[in-house]
């Protein structure tokens, strides 16, 4: 974050603080806690200090005067510029050890010069005291301090709700068979832990038994639960269904899902983003530009001949209201909600800078399987011949399909369910190595086949219709009943619904979709027509995707994003101006990638654009709102409009530059995706 947003004190210093987050988040409550005690504490003493001061009884036109009063109400003052003003004072320390002076700089500067300039006063080397205006100063300060450290605190709740979704107890499985409530933490590889009915899933494994469905919502942002059985992953942090499930450790700790994602959004919080060290340079010209302008200010008000008191307090006003607070802030806070509000989203930056620069994004390149297509089979094409109904074909499909593994199996064995019919049992199943299955299925010899066994028996089939499903790329299956051919079966790799909605909204944003696949040709043609995508470079070996990528960027001359899923994307999205990986859980390239996607939607890949020209939005908002503050407020400050009876009181200064804190925070909130 900008160096505001840590405030720089050394007693609250966390810029080394990179122990678990939750240390982190302990510390800045800490902090927050500080400010706010601070500030209630010297609001008390602060009555007494303005009931005082002689300047606000002339204003009240009263006489509270007595013996004694100014030494009364110096004991006072000290007490808040040492105790109120302790965080200020510690942090002008550290950022002029760093050479950096800021924020903290500033306000100290005015806090002192209010207070030496106040003690002068008391033991009669100046006439004036500022004690209301130093304790109102330091009041207001503390006060937009704590307000803006509580919004910033509220940014980095996002990964606090994370790390709760984690259980930390498990039942654990012990060699005999009985289970035994353990930490989480103590779990290792190889445990088998019993989740039951209702309960979260404690860690990251492979189920061993039972079935269930689990809900994964809050982690992948699938609403739908999720079917679970023997062989599946579980994922820690997941809600168990009605089912008992026994599971096999696989992850622990730090490797899990939810701890990576945890891991990903906190090193987006961190890492700095291109528009936030544009505000810290801002706040430092400014904290000089302060400088030149109070002792300009000082000088021209008493070579004009007015008192030295008058002078002074113009120069201290000036030194308050130039405090940029806002615009330390404007950056921080933004990318603190656009990053929470991204992984809400299930869009986890990891490079802030690359998420920036997506809102200039010309191209977007896709990788076929599994990211614009489901990359599993479905059946897209049934045709019946010799009088049977294309339930028939399917039917006597699935009871053979169903005892096999195949991916082209599971997609025949779906369609049944999605026709609602019941899947009957095949009796003396076996696999034709390389030709396809055979089953007795009611008392019938029936064989799901290759085109190749087909031929091979001489059958007569509809050619056309065979031909016209392989050429868009699809694989065509046969089935026989007692050696008649009952059918055709046409599957292929399923368009996401979702793929061509991406489609068509990167269109109306003037942006190139691409697609680069392994796949062969025909198959890229047929899914790209179905998408409506301009270009497509199939048969494209995993090593030469980056050169692609090159391609695009250099030859076409167009910003490139890359979307994939599977390690052989890994270059390319290392390569391209914005890598997204798809599909976070697997060990996918999100070592390379800017943006992890949690869902496999390419419809997120749109919102990650249209975050980030949001985010963008919203930034320079905030930067133009506190630097154009600034700009406006130093001349009325320095009394421009004296002779017209208008000027700025420190206290005033210090409470709209408190409400310009306020604005930016507020304006940072509202960024919506």
């Amino acid at each position: 974050m900008s160096n505001h947003s840590h405030h720089q004190h050394s007693e609250h210093h966390h810029e080394n603080d990179h122990h678990e987050h939750h240390n982190h988040y302990d510390h800045h409550a800490q902090m927050v806690e500080d400010f706010k005690r601070r500030f209630y504490i010297s609001l008390i003493v602060t009555i007494p200090i303005l009931i005082l001061s002689p300047m606000i009884q002339m204003f009240l036109r009263v006489d509270w005067r007595f013996t004694g009063d100014l030494y009364i109400l110096f004991a006072l003052s000290t007490f808040i510029f040492f105790y109120g003003g302790k965080p200020f004072l510690v942090g002008a320390k550290d950022e002029l050890k760093d050479k950096t002076p800021a924020m903290m700089t500033l306000i100290s500067l005015a806090i002192i010069v209010a207070y030496v300039y106040s003690t002068a006063a008391v033991f009669g080397f100046a006439e004036h005291d500022f004690f209301w205006e130093l304790a109102t100063l330091i009041n207001i300060m503390l006060l937009g301090h704590w307000i803006e450290m509580r919004s910033v605190m509220g940014a980095s709740k996002a990964l606090e709700e994370l790390a709760k979704l984690m259980p930390s107890e498990a039942h654990l499985i012990d060699e005999d068979g009985n289970t035994k409530d353990v930490d989480v933490t103590e779990l290792k590889h190889g445990d088998h832990v019993l989740v039951k009915p209702g309960e979260k899933v404690p860690v990251d494994g492979e189920i061993l038994e039972g079935k269930s469905t689990v809900d994964e919502s809050m982690l992948t942002g699938e609403s739908v639960p999720v079917d679970k059985a023997v062989g599946l992953e579980a994922i820690g942090g997941s809600i168990n269904g009605e089912g008992s499930l026994v599971i096999a450790v696989s992850k622990t700790g730090n490797e899990t899902y939810l701890s990576q994602v945890i891991t990903l959004v906190r090193e987006a919080q961190e890492s700095k983003s291109r528009a936030q060290d544009l505000s810290n340079r801002a706040a430092k010209w400014l904290f000089y530009g302060a400088l030149a302008a109070g002792l300009i200010t000082f000088v021209i008000w008493i070579s004009l001949g007015y008192p030295v008191s008058f002078a002074m307090e113009r120069m201290v006003t000036v030194l308050i209201i130039a405090c940029p607070h806002a615009l330390g802030l404007a950056a921080p806070l933004v990318v603190a909600v656009s990053t929470s509000i991204a992984a809400k989203n299930g869009l986890l930056i990891r490079n802030r800078a690359a998420f920036e620069g997506a809102r200039n994004m010309e191209a977007v390149v896709f990788d076929k399987t599994g990211t614009l297509t489901k990359g599993e089979f479905g059946v897209t094409n049934i045709y019946a011949s010799n009088n049977f109904r294309e339930e028939d074909v399917i039917s006597y499909s699935a009871a053979v399909e169903a005892q096999s593994q195949h991916p082209l199996a599971k997609g025949v064995t779906k369609k049944a369910e999605e026709m609602g019919l019941s899947v009957k049992r095949a009796d003396n199943f076996q696999s034709l190595t390389g030709k396809g299955l055979e089953g007795t299925v009611d008392g019938k010899q029936v064989l799901v086949v290759s085109p190749g066994y087909v031929k091979e028996l001489n059958l007569e089939f509809d050619s056309v219709q065979f031909n016209k499903w392989s050429s868009e790329g699809k694989t065509v299956v046969f089935t026989l009943v007692n050696n008649q051919l009952a059918g055709m079966i046409a599957l292929a790799d399923i368009v996401r619904e979702t793929a061509i909605d991406a489609i068509n909204q990167l269109k109306e944003m003037n942006i190139k979709s691409i697609m680069l696949t392994g796949d062969n040709t025909k198959v890229a043609h047929y899914i790209g027509e179905q998408l409506g995508i301009e270009e497509i470079f199939a048969e494209v070996l995993p090593h030469e995707k980056s050169n692609k990528i090159v391609h695009i960027q250099e030859v076409e001359g167009l910003r490139t994003a890359m979307t994939g899923d599977g390690v052989n994307d890994a270059p390319a999205l290392a390569i391209a101006h914005l890598g997204i990986a798809v599909g976070a859980g697997t060990d996918v390239a999100i070592e390379t990638a800017d943006v992890v996607l949690v869902r496999s939607n390419p419809l997120d890949v749109v919102n990650i654009i249209k975050l980030s020209k949001a985010t963008y939005r919203k930034m320079t908002q905030n930067l133009w709102w506190a630097a154009g503050y600034n700009i406006l407020a130093i001349p009325l400050a320095a009394g421009v409009l004296y002779n017209y009876g208008i000027v700025l009181s420190p206290a005033i200064g210090a409470i709209l530059m408190s409400l310009s804190t306020v604005i930016v925070a507020i304006n940072a909130r509202l960024l919506k995706l």
